[in-house]
């Protein structure tokens, strides 16, 4: 097999390869050690990660870290997996760091179905449906542990004019590529909606490559649960955007009962991120740009 490396988006980046998982593997886990092992190509810009065999799959930081981040997840998952309508990972066993790489990494439990694309969607109303039916489960959970989102950060709970700077920075770096004006009137717009006390789980990551759909279009799985936690309601709009047409956009929307202000936070939340995430990765990560262009382009297009 062809060793093949993920992308370099970070310049701290761990050196992760086909030779280097397959050591890991057969030196913790030497139940596993014969299964096929291939990688998967992933625009993620938090995990390289791994097929093993048919069922499972292996994740390892692309920024390793000496914290107990997987073992956190991996309770986490545990907990919430009964309260959500559907499939979401499980941790099938955690690898301890070694010399070759200096972190926690796991192996998850493989899921069959692709990653939903905005121009491919074989069921658009049964989509929107089903990532309502899933949001409104999210926001309903009542757990003991109740952990910010984005642990260390505080994207999701902070009020939008914490997002203020970065935001217009972003829009200024990508003067000739977007209508700057138009997304800064956007962003203003946004920015200037009531802010919201409320503080409800959120996944705050649903975007395409974080959810699985089945032939017909309907949602099967969502992954990567790292940074969900206590948020704004609106952190959870994504899909709004990133995925669904314009003429079922309202249909989500009333699904789940937003009003004004919180909307227009979820767009500008939506709107901050592609913005961000373009700039960033505009010339190291040409997948993640181009749905940045497309949520851009998404927004930009909703009158205000």
């Amino acid at each position: 097999m062809e060793l093949v490396s993920p992308r370099k988006v970070h310049a701290d980046q761990a050196d992760i390869d086909t030779s280097l998982v397959r050591e890991l593997v057969a030196g913790q886990f030497p139940q596993w050690a014969e299964l096929p092992l291939e990688p998967v190509d992933s625009n993620g810009l938090v995990n390289a990660i791994y097929r093993l065999g048919s069922d499972l799959s292996v994740r390892l930081p692309l920024r390793p870290s000496s914290t107990d981040m997987v073992q956190r997840e991996q309770a986490k998952l545990a907990a919430l997996a009964p309260y959500l309508p559907v499939a979401i990972p499980s941790v099938e066993a955690i690898g301890l760091p070694t010399d070759a790489f200096p972190g926690e990494w796991s192996v998850h439990r493989w899921f069959t179905g692709t990653h939903p694309h905005p121009d491919l969607l074989a069921d658009p109303r049964g989509l929107a449906t089903d990532l309502a039916e899933f949001v409104d489960a999210f926001r309903r959970i009542d757990l003991p542990d109740r952990p910010p989102a984005y642990p260390g950060e505080r994207r999701t709970r902070a009020p939008m004019v914490e997002m203020d700077s970065p935001t217009r920075k972003a829009i200024g770096e990508l003067e000739g590529l977007i209508d700057t004006r138009a997304a800064l009137a956007s962003w203003e717009e946004s920015l200037a909606a009531p802010s919201d006390e409320r503080q409800v789980w959120v996944h705050s990551d649903l975007t395409p490559g974080n959810l699985l759909v089945s032939a017909e279009g309907r949602l099967t799985a969502v992954l990567d649960f790292e940074t969900c936690g206590l948020g704004d309601p609106a952190c959870d709009l994504f899909p709004a955007w990133h995925l669904l047409p314009a003429n079922v956009r309202d249909e989500f929307r009333t699904a789940l009962g937003v009003d004004d202000a919180t909307w227009l936070r979820g767009r500008g939340r939506v709107l901050s991120q592609a913005l961000i995430v373009w700039s960033y990765q505009k010339d190291t990560n040409p997948a993640i740009a181009k749905y940045a262009r497309h949520v851009i382009g998404e927004v930009l297009a909703t009158p205000r």
